[in-house]
């Protein structure tokens, strides 16, 4: 039998998983498996940091306990950004609250309403009064990620019973990195009134009509339910690139081209996480 800290380097060279499934080969191998040498590899380069950045106090014994600590969402800086890992692979994830965002004219109230909800976390959400420009743009690093790894990008919303407007044209979605677009789609928020739907576009036949046109080309995407009470549209995907390398990544959603008035989208934010 190897040494105990040569089972712990050998198990830190796999994965969180692995580890777990090695404390049911014997009393040895659970020592080894728990240990700090091994729990620390699996834990990002960064976690102090982020832990000073939690709004709460982390408190745990060993590096395994705070890995599963931060399998389950923390809020960091303020607040307005939640972090978790993948317990699986213990790559990152982050969720930047609507207050995060530019939202154009989301400083006006006549447009925009700041509250609180109970199905998020964060202390506001962002709720669409009505306007005709709608742009959502969200920003994120990609040295704060797992590096290596390919992410999806998503904006979290939800839809009043007094929704209006939102899907008689697709919004386009965007994502950029550096100075480049390496994603441009549309995408259909939920309008969930099939009889309100269909009067908007009697309504606003015409007008749909002449700016179909200018709606870009690409995949049509269409808000998702999730299990935590929200729904998701897909902004794009990227690769985080190696440590050396840190770009900015643009994330966004507009419907500025046919100037209808538009309301009761609700806003939580945008999620990063690994595909």
């Amino acid at each position: 039998m190897l040494p105990e800290d040569c089972v712990s380097i050998i198990l830190s060279l796999t994965s969180p998983l692995d580890a777990c499934r090695a404390t049911l080969v014997s009393r040895a191998f659970r020592s080894a498996a728990e240990s700090n040498v091994a729990w620390e590899k699996f834990l990002p380069s960064d976690y102090q940091d982020i832990v000073s950045r939690s709004i709460t106090s982390v408190k745990f014994s060993s590096k395994k306990e705070l890995y599963l600590h931060l399998c389950n969402p923390i809020l960091i800086d303020g607040g307005r950004k939640r972090f978790k890992l993948d317990k699986s692979s213990g790559k990152k994830s982050y969720v930047l609250s609507a207050r995060e965002l530019s939202i154009t004219w989301s400083d006006r109230p006549e447009y925009w309403s700041w509250k609180p909800s109970l199905k998020s976390r964060f202390l506001e959400v962002a709720e669409l009064r009505m306007i005709s420009w709608l742009e959502i743009e969200g920003k994120i690093r990609t040295h704060m990620l797992s590096p290596n790894t390919m992410y999806r990008a998503y904006l979290l919303i939800n839809i009043t019973h007094r929704a209006h407007g939102l899907d008689l044209l697709p919004s386009d979605t965007f994502l950029e990195m550096g100075n480049q677009i390496i994603s441009a789609n549309t995408a259909y928020l939920s309008c969930k009134d099939k009889k309100k739907y269909q009067m908007e576009c009697l309504f606003y036949g015409n007008r749909t009509q002449r700016t179909k046109s200018r709606v870009i080309e690409g995949d049509e995407r269409f808000a998702r339910e999730r299990d935590d009470g929200w729904m998701e549209i897909e902004l794009g995907e990227f690769f985080s690139g190696d440590e050396e390398g840190d770009q900015e990544v643009k994330m966004s959603l507009r419907e500025i081209k046919g100037y209808q008035l538009k309301g009761g989208l609700v806003i939580e934010g945008i999620e990063v996480r690994p595909k």
